[in-house]
């Protein structure tokens, strides 16, 4: 989405937020009315949430006078680094953080983020944001998501649906799937006709995703709760797992996905997709605006993977108030306007997934059936989150093992009781279980 672009359309819908007195909470903040607080953050300048936050703090700017300092970190520096910088002299006011128990869940267990339930209680936000929605914003004392203290607030959601190039289905004759049978029917004609039907990534995240996407065919809430909250151990032999790892196995076998994605990143099959070179590709819904704005030469459609019974996504990374900063009020001040309405309606017509929106509001039909899409399964707590989730290790350990199935290094049996062996170390680092 063009920066630009973004800011137009967040100044058009934006709502005036009533000014509201500070909460008065603990942990040593100023009672002084500071000049400016900071905002650390790493997702993308042209991004709707970025766009959002900074209109949400122009608007926080014009009611109090504060400025709002924005200084962009990477990703790996806040995942790698956050602990130190939390605790130290030199901490943000709000600084944005991913979500899940080993990030935000262990950061808040190490007591390096503030309580914001007085917050949540002050402004109303949990009367916004659903219980769905609202899992991966609080934790218990452990670190362990859907607890009961809120460290973070949501202002968008992501998941992962597959794009259809329509015209590449038109030409070869072939059907949108609306089943796993269907979809499985329409790789093997693509293939049959010289085309490698699914574009995927193993360097990165994509074949990870796909797989855990196949999984949440199989699932049900009661696996979920076991592989991410610890309620059981996880059942390595489930069908969730055996199915979504076999099927990955075939469909590298059968040439619907190329063995040559071990050296393809996320941004190599995202291009891919966008030149029309492949018909189907799962990926986040944060390329929807993207899609929006740079598909011209095909007309496209998305929905999730066929059978989906546990929709694999949740909200997004969290706008967390480390214990430290000195000014928590005006801080939470702030991300009261970037929830409110006016700008929930901006993230939904940029192309995001708004969780406060106006949907009589929201002009784009393909940003508006993705909306009511994410919100079906959310309402209904049909969300799998993502498979990294319950352990800081995981990231890179799950994504590593795919990258050795795609490449055929290691069976579909191997691939599992490598993974089962990460999770279960990285659990029991993180001392999270009881047992």
């Amino acid at each position: 989405m063009n920066v630009k672009k973004g800011i137009a359309v967040f100044a058009a819908v934006a709502m005036s937020v009533t000014a509201l007195a500070g909460c008065g909470s603990t942990g040593g903040q100023s009672e002084a009315k500071p000049d400016s607080i900071s905002f650390w953050y790493y997702e993308n300048d042209a991004s709707a949430e970025t766009v959002a936050w900074k209109q949400a703090a122009k608007e926080f700017t014009k009611d109090t006078g504060i400025k709002v300092k924005f200084e962009v970190k990477s990703f790996t520096q806040i995942a790698q680094n956050a602990s130190q910088f939390l605790n130290s002299d030199q901490a943000p006011d709000i600084m944005e953080s991913n979500r899940g128990n080993g990030s935000a869940g262990m950061l808040s267990s190490m007591g390096l983020l503030s309580d914001m339930g007085p917050y949540v209680k002050k402004y109303g936000w949990d009367k916004e944001i659903t219980p769905g929605d609202a899992s991966v914003a609080k934790y218990n004392d452990k670190g362990i998501m859907n607890g009961d203290k809120w460290v973070g607030l949501p202002t968008y959601a992501e998941y992962q649906r597959v794009f259809y190039n329509k015209d590449l289905f038109a030409k070869y004759g072939i059907k949108i799937p609306a089943t796993m049978d269907e979809f499985e029917d329409a790789c093997a004609k693509f293939k049959a006709a010289g085309v490698t039907p699914i574009a995927a990534d193993a360097q990165e995240y994509g074949v990870l995703w796909l797989w855990w996407s196949l999984v949440g065919t199989k699932a049900d809430e009661r696996f979920i709760e076991d592989w991410h909250m610890y309620k059981h151990d996880v059942n390595w032999n489930a069908e969730p797992l055996t199915y979504a790892t076999n099927k990955i196995n075939e469909w590298l076998q059968k040439g619907y996905i190329s063995r040559n994605a071990t050296g393809l990143k996320g941004e190599d099959t995202t291009v891919s997709f966008i030149k029309g070179e492949n018909p189907i590709y799962q990926t986040g819904t944060w390329n929807e605006s993207r899609f929006n704005d740079q598909i011209k030469a095909f007309d496209w459609d998305a929905a999730v993977l066929p059978g989906t019974k546990m929709l694999q996504g949740c909200t997004g990374n969290l706008l967390v108030i480390p214990e430290k900063s000195k000014h928590k009020d005006w801080s939470a001040k702030l991300l009261d306007k970037a929830i409110s309405k006016g700008l929930q309606t901006g993230i939904g017509n940029a192309g995001s997934v708004p969780l406060n929106a106006d949907m009589s509001k929201v002009i784009n039909e393909k940003n508006k059936k993705m909306i009511e899409e994410y919100s079906g399964f959310s309402k209904k707590g049909q969300l799998s989150y993502y498979p990294d989730y319950p352990a800081s290790n995981l990231t890179d350990a799950m994504s590593s093992e795919f990258q050795e199935l795609t490449n055929g290094t290691k069976t579909p049996t191997q691939t599992l009781e490598a993974m089962k062996k990460a999770y279960n170390t990285g659990v029991q680092d993180m001392g999270v279980k009881d047992n």
